[in-house]
């Protein structure tokens, strides 16, 4: 299994910088300075290296004779780091692929990731500022039952932290005026290791004007893997402040209730992130302050920063 993750993750990763890099050798100094900068260069040698990658991949399900389709590639590069008060060690470096596969009528996707992609205990806006014990690698296929403007329906298959997986889930808006929305999101899983289990997401959004949004969630799990029934509720003022700069101010609150501890609240977090496009297109950057009272510090004010550093490598 562990031969298995390697494999994804050097082929779609590594191997994408690998070839990234000797293309730039290929080239003298003089005319690579000439043609373009070396970031460009750089993105473009990644985004084709995936794309090839994801062509190569595609062609398995390809029927003989049959016209040869471009899949569609988007893939994720983020690096950051998050000093916490006693904690001033945190660097990590993220990377998500997901390959549309056009011989399937572009209703599957390809997903690899390093995060855990089955875990949904996070909100749809929230940034993690507690680390998981170990990180895990994951390999999932999509298929995309319907996707309309009002409702979203798919089905996933995969592989995360070693445990096989499959969910299922429905997306539903709905919107009553021209500046309220509401989503209902329920979904159901299984894991070979953990067992079955389902959760549900609730989520109000209001726009206030063009550029402010604020935006209420309320998200509840269970699982055969743990006792009682884990909650976690997330309200967002969401800023446009101009054509590259925008701004979250979030408020979280997460625990767990008719378990063995009966109810407790596991964290309070209160956080701003500032995050603007800068250089080029596909380059952004994040800073995030933010506060914490965890239960396992004893509701102690937690400070911290998040400085964050994505690249987003795309093509087809």
């Amino acid at each position: 299994m562990k031969n298995i993750y390697m494999f994804f993750l050097f082929f779609f990763s590594f191997t994408s910088i690998g070839n990234a890099t000797e293309e730039i050798e290929k080239r003298s100094t003089e005319e690579y300075e000439e043609e373009t900068p070396w970031i460009n260069g750089f993105h473009s040698a990644v985004s084709d290296s995936v794309y090839m990658s994801a062509a190569w991949f595609d062609e398995f399900f390809t029927e003989e004779g049959s016209v040869q389709q471009n899949p569609k590639v988007n893939a994720k590069i983020r690096l950051e780091w998050r000093p916490r008060s006693r904690d001033w060690d945190e660097i990590k470096a993220r990377f998500r692929v997901k390959v549309k596969l056009p011989h399937f009528k572009n209703k599957v996707d390809l997903i690899l990731s390093d995060e855990d992609e089955a875990d949904q205990s996070q909100l749809p806006l929230e940034t993690t500022h507690i680390q998981p014990e170990e990180e895990k690698f994951s390999a999932s296929l999509r298929y995309m039952h319907t996707n309309s403007k009002n409702k979203y329906t798919d089905t996933r298959l995969g592989i995360s932290g070693g445990d096989i997986f499959v969910r299922a889930r429905h997306k539903r808006y709905f919107n009553w005026s021209e500046n309220s929305a509401f989503k209902v999101e329920p979904s159901i899983f299984y894991f070979l290791g953990d067992g079955f289990g389902s959760r549900l997401l609730l989520e109000y959004n209001f726009q206030e004007d063009q550029k402010t949004q604020y935006r209420i969630n309320y998200s509840i799990e269970g699982s055969e893997s743990f006792s009682g029934i884990r909650w976690k509720h997330g309200l967002y003022r969401l800023k446009h402040l101009d054509e590259k700069t925008a701004s979250v101010t979030s408020f979280q609150v997460e625990g767990e209730r008719n378990g063995e501890r009966d109810f407790v609240v596991d964290n309070y977090t209160l956080s701003y992130r500032y995050r603007f496009n800068a250089y080029k297109k596909w380059l952004f950057f994040e800073v995030e302050p933010f506060l914490e009272w965890p239960e396992i510090e004893n509701y102690t004010t937690t400070p911290g920063i998040a400085f964050r550093v994505e690249g987003y490598f795309y093509k087809g």
